[in-house]
C-alpha cells in the first residue's frame, strides 16, 4: 500500500470508491458547525474579526482537517505531516479552535484570543502557534512559500502533500501567478490550491474590482490539473479532495476551485459583503447562533 493510500480513511478506500460515508459526513457537517460557532465565540473576546470569510471557508476547513490531512493529534511538528497554509490569513480565527481540538494549543490560550501576550492573533504566526505552517495576511504569499514546501519535501524523499487556501481576490497579486507558472515547470504534484472562491474581497465584489474570470481556464493554461467544486457540498468537496490526495499518477499540480458563498450560514451576513470585518453585538450573535444551530448547510 501506498504512503497516500496508507492516509487515507477506512471508508475512502478501494480506490474506485472515495464517497464519504453518512456517518464521516454528519462528523464533518458537525466540525463545520463548530468553526462557525467557536469564530462567532472567539470575536466576541476580540471585539472585531472576519466572520463571513470563515464562514465561507468552514466545510474547507473541516473536509482537510478531520478527514483528508495526514496530521497527527498532538504531534504539529512531525517531519512527514502534510502542510496546510492559508493566503487569506484573516480566517485563522476559524482554524484555531482546531487546532487547540488537535491538541496544539491549550483551551486556556484560545479562549485568551488576541489578548494582550496571547499568540493568537487575528492572522497566524508560525513563530509562535503551533501547527501553523506558514504566517500569513499579506496576501499573495502562500502559493510561493507552499510550493518551496513541496519542492523541500521532494528533496528530502518525503511524501507529504501541501495544501494551500487561497481567496479569490488575491488572484489579483501577480506573486501568485509567478508561484502558478514554477509550480507547473518542476510539475510539484504533491501541491495543492483551493481556492475560495466567495466572489468578495475587502473592497467589494472580486469582478468588479479586478475581474478574475475565466479562472479554471487561466489555471489550465499555467499548467495545472483543476477542478470546480462546491465548496459547501461536503460530499463533493470531501470526494473530490480524497481523488486529488490520493492520485498518484498526477504529474502537475492541482487548482480546487470552490464555489462558495461569503457569510455562508448566517443569511444577512450572505447577502452584506461588508461583514467582511465587523463584530455582532449580543443580540445579532444570538440570531447568528441560533439560526446557525438550526439550518442545515
Amino acid at each position: 500500500m501506498s504512503a497516500r493510500e496508507r492516509t487515507l480513511p477506512p471508508d475512502a478506500r478501494p480506490a474506485s470508491n472515495f464517497r464519504p460515508t453518512a456517518e464521516t459526513l454528519a462528523l464533518l457537517r458537525e466540525k463545520a458547525r463548530f468553526v462557525r460557532l467557536e469564530t462567532i465565540r472567539l470575536i466576541e473576546v476580540a471585539k472585531v474579526g472576519h466572520y463571513s470569510s470563515v464562514f465561507s471557508a468552514a466545510e474547507i476547513f473541516a473536509a482537510l482537517y478531520y478527514d483528508v490531512m495526514d496530521i497527527n493529534h498532538g504531534d504539529p511538528r512531525r517531519p512527514d505531516r502534510d502542510r496546510f497554509l492559508m493566503g487569506k490569513g484573516h480566517a485563522a480565527v476559524g482554524l484555531f479552535p482546531i487546532l487547540a481540538e488537535f491538541g496544539y494549543i491549550d483551551r486556556e490560550t484560545l479562549d485568551n484570543y488576541t489578548r494582550l501576550g496571547n499568540p493568537l492573533g487575528d492572522h497566524p504566526d508560525m513563530r509562535k502557534v503551533p501547527g501553523i505552517d506558514f504566517s500569513s495576511g499579506s496576501i499573495g504569499h502562500a502559493l510561493s512559500a507552499g510550493l518551496g514546501m513541496a519542492l523541500g519535501g521532494r528533496m528530502q524523499k518525503r511524501s507529504f502533500d501541501v495544501f494551500v487556501m487561497l481567496g479569490d481576490g488575491e488572484m489579483q497579486e501577480g506573486q501568485v501567478w509567478e508561484a502558478a507558472i514554477s509550480a507547473a515547470h518542476h510539475k510539484a504534484s504533491n501541491l495543492i490550491a483551493i481556492i475560495d472562491r466567495n466572489g468578495f474581497q475587502l473592497d467589494g465584489a472580486v469582478d468588479d474590482v479586478m475581474g478574475i474570470e475565466p479562472l479554471d481556464e487561466k489555471w489550465r493554461a499555467f499548467g495545472w490539473e483543476v477542478h470546480t467544486v462546491d465548496g459547501h457540498d461536503l460530499d463533493a468537496l470531501t470526494t473530490l479532495l480524497r481523488q486529488v490526495k490520493a492520485d498518484e499518477a498526477r504529474t502537475k499540480p492541482c487548482c480546487i476551485i470552490a464555489r462558495t458563498l461569503k457569510g455562508k450560514g448566517v443569511s444577512y451576513m450572505e447577502t452584506e459583503p461588508g461583514w467582511h470585518l465587523g463584530y455582532l453585538d449580543p443580540s445579532d450573535a444570538a440570531r447568528a447562533v441560533e439560526e446557525i444551530m438550526n439550518r442545515t448547510i
